[in-house]
């Protein structure tokens, strides 16, 4: 892959063969984060997980406590007093059946994450074709099955963020823009990383976070030390 100018002059700020601490890592990611947009920085963590097993499976979700810079578009199934409460909390779209063919038919993805009650997983089941490959599916694992519609809504448009294994057995999860403070990167970027030691597989023999590296959207990788891990 050939890099531009602008990135290869920021990848020589970083030395390839050292793990930072996380704060170094984070001050050189927003040095390096020179693009004309408001880059994204994220965290991508290898573990030494097997996703194939059901026990060794990672998958929750966690609030950073100064969001994620982004603007998330909240889709609610529901019916009867939920569709009051979720509109209420801000979902930005509320319904049932009638959405499906929308979805289905139509391909309207227009929404980032999505919230169902337990008794509306019938109906969005049969999406699961069209929503389980983009990870839109609802879980209750990530808090997105809930007959809490309201707290649902307000955790995810206040920062809320779903960690999950990919295939290769890496996670990786969005701590912020390249605007936010060095402070305000590091509180996210430490409750991220408190919720995934917790989530840590008992069953688990050997390493358990192999790598973790952050970056901003268009600048190099930085190694994170694993160490205090």
């Amino acid at each position: 892959m050939k890099h531009g100018k602008k990135y290869l002059e920021a990848a020589k700020q970083v030395d390839r063969t050292t793990q930072y601490e996380p704060n170094d890592a984070i001050a050189l990611v927003k040095k390096t984060a020179t693009a004309k947009f408001d880059e994204t920085i994220e965290v991508h963590i290898r573990t030494g997980c097997d996703g194939r097993h059901a026990e060794q499976q990672i998958r929750g979700a966690v609030v950073l406590p100064h969001g994620t810079g982004r603007t998330i578009r909240v889709l609610v199934f529901a019916k009867g007093d939920k569709v009051a409460e979720a509109e209420g909390a801000g979902a930005d779209f509320v319904g049932g059946d009638e959405l499906i063919p929308k979805i289905q038919n139509e391909g309207w993805l227009d929404f980032d994450v999505v919230v169902a009650t337990p008794d509306m997983m019938g109906v969005v089941g049969r999406l699961g074709k069209v929503l389980g490959p983009k990870g839109l599916m609802p879980n209750p694992k990530a808090g997105t099955v809930t007959m809490d519609v309201a707290k649902a809504v307000a955790d995810i448009k206040a920062g809320k963020i779903e960690y999950r294994l990919d295939k290769t057995n890496i996670i990786h999860v969005p701590v912020g823009k390249a605007s936010f403070s060095e402070e305000q990167l590091t509180d996210n970027f430490n409750t991220l990383m408190e919720a995934i030691v917790k989530a840590k597989p008992s069953v688990l023999k050997g390493q358990y976070l192999r790598s973790i590296t952050l970056t901003s959207t268009m600048g190099p990788g930085v190694k994170v030390s694993t160490a205090k891990y």
